[in-house]
């Protein structure tokens, strides 16, 4: 059947030497892999450019329920960004969420909700002039609720130790290893109620980015214990450095 979605880009993997596998998060069915024959011969009508991380995507394709792979008709912008694509910062940073996603959200059904998040958040991101260097931040802490593992946001002057492990403020510092300090808990506290309209007033110097950064990774990394290595991050690093 040919059935018609709008679609979030994760990622692509070259399958033979004219043709992809493309991983994208779709408003109708879910995460879905597509195979796209011929995209990289030269006489390809359609262009391998427009599978780039985070693009927003009108498909058409033949589904099938239960197929791993489904058959790619045509595909078209669904909306053109005008920064993302041109900035070193957004472009990179559009990578690693892209990475981050393929690798937790694996739910094949559709998920409203979780696809306007995704969709709404990236128009956002693009038109964002000020604040860039904080977004994955935001959207990592609000993805944490579509994966249904969002941190309970109990932080208060008696709660102020932030729990990695168990995904809430404790009166005392938690036994992990790895647990954020009071000045790190209390950022934590502030980035998990931040609206998506005031991330360019989170003030924080690079350090401390890097510091949230870390812990939120390792949030993601006990709770999904496949998520494995993230390859992007390096990259990442090196553009906020």
């Amino acid at each position: 059947m040919i059935t018609q979605s709008k679609a979030v880009v994760l990622h692509q993997l070259k399958y033979s030497e004219t043709s992809v596998i493309a991983t994208l998060y779709t408003e109708a069915f879910g995460r879905q892999s597509y195979i796209i024959n011929g995209i990289r011969s030269p006489k390809s009508k359609q262009k391998s450019g427009l599978l780039q991380p985070l693009f927003l995507l009108e498909i058409e394709a033949y589904h099938k329920p239960g197929r791993e792979v489904q058959r790619m008709k045509e595909f078209k912008l669904d909306q053109v960004y005008q920064t993302i694509p041109f900035d070193v910062v957004k472009s990179t940073i559009a990578i690693f969420l892209s990475e981050i996603m393929y690798k937790t959200i694996r739910n094949e059904e559709t998920d409203p909700e979780l696809f306007h998040f995704m969709y709404d958040s990236f128009l956002h991101f693009d038109s964002m002039k000020e604040g860039n260097s904080n977004f994955h931040l935001w959207f990592l802490a609000n993805l944490l609720k579509f994966l249904g593992v969002q941190p309970q946001n109990n932080y208060s002057p008696i709660y102020q130790w932030f729990d990695l492990k168990n995904g809430k403020f404790l009166i005392s510092r938690p036994i992990h290893p790895t647990s954020p300090g009071l000045e790190d808990s209390k950022l934590l506290a502030e980035l998990f109620s931040l609206r998506h309209d005031a991330i360019h007033l989170f003030a924080l110097n690079g350090a401390q980015r890097s510091q949230l950064l870390e812990y939120l990774l390792e949030y993601y990394s006990i709770h999904f214990e496949k998520i494995g290595k993230i390859n992007s991050l390096k990259v990442l690093a090196e553009i906020f450095h």
